[in-house]
């Protein structure tokens, strides 16, 4: 498939390293302007080193007025918006505060709300847009060891189908992606937190068999493997896909659909 995706501007939250790095990455490699974000501006120009194309580093933190606030001074209008920004990690279910499920509320769920509320009017405007949340495996089969995490990607996907009806008709296609267990720096501490300091390829096998066993790879998913997905969905090919929670998720959902 040839996918050009020149000409378009596309934002990517939480984009300065793992799955969000990669997405970013693959736009930009099909002619994508792209827009990393991240707290950091330090980290956010080193991983901009590593992408062949046109890339800007907007820092600041999107889960607050203040940060949304200097995005969108910096980037008004977006063709593509990603929203890929999450956070996770092990915790008993009955230990998890009032504070800890509104933090995850906000940065997983509320923050790409607010982004798509500021992005979809001009791309329905426009008449083209592509809106994507990434989700989780974790959405449709709740993990007992995160089910704070689990929640907030199960909110995502009736956020992303509800958006879809809202763009109905206007050229904008609104979808999610549910991404399976994936390598990235971060799931290699919680794998670590898990199954104890193991030689990692060791660790990672242990993790699947205790912890992820559905998976039909036996393996964790490589952040390149999601990207591949939301580059498709990003580019005109995918003009008649939306409302969709697409899988790639090494077939570790047992179901026929999500």
């Amino acid at each position: 498939m040839q996918i050009d995706l020149s000409g378009k501007t596309a934002v990517v939250t939480g984009s300065s390293q793992g799955i969000g790095l990669a997405i970013a990455t693959g736009l930009a490699g099909a002619g994508a302007r792209v827009v990393l974000t991240g707290r950091d501006q330090t980290t956010l120009d080193a991983a901009a080193e590593g992408i062949d194309g046109e890339v800007l580093g907007v820092a600041g933190d999107v889960t607050t007025d203040e940060g949304t606030a200097a995005l969108l001074d910096a980037v008004p209008d977006a063709d593509v918006l990603i929203n890929n920004l999450g956070i996770f990690g092990a915790q008993p279910a009955l230990e998890i505060s009032d504070d800890e499920w509104r933090r995850y509320f906000e940065t997983n769920v509320l923050t790409a709300v607010r982004l798509t509320r500021a992005y979809l009017p001009g791309m329905r405007q426009r008449g083209w847009g592509r809106i994507q949340y990434i989700a989780s495996d974790s959405a449709v089969a709740v993990p007992a060891e995160m089910i704070h995490y689990g929640v907030t990607k199960t909110a995502l996907l009736a956020v992303s189908r509800g958006f879809a009806k809202e763009a109905a008709g206007s050229g904008v296609t609104v979808n999610s992606v549910i991404a399976g267990p994936t390598h990235t720096r971060g799931v290699e501490e919680f794998v670590r937190s898990l199954v104890g300091d193991l030689p990692w390829e060791e660790a990672q096998r242990e993790f699947m068999r205790l912890h992820r066993p559905n998976s039909l790879l036996h393996r964790l998913i490589e952040p390149e493997e999601i990207a591949h997905m939301c580059v498709y969905l990003a580019s005109p090919l995918a003009s008649a896909t939306t409302g969709g929670a697409l899988r790639v998720d090494g077939g570790y959902v047992d179901a026929i659909l999500p």
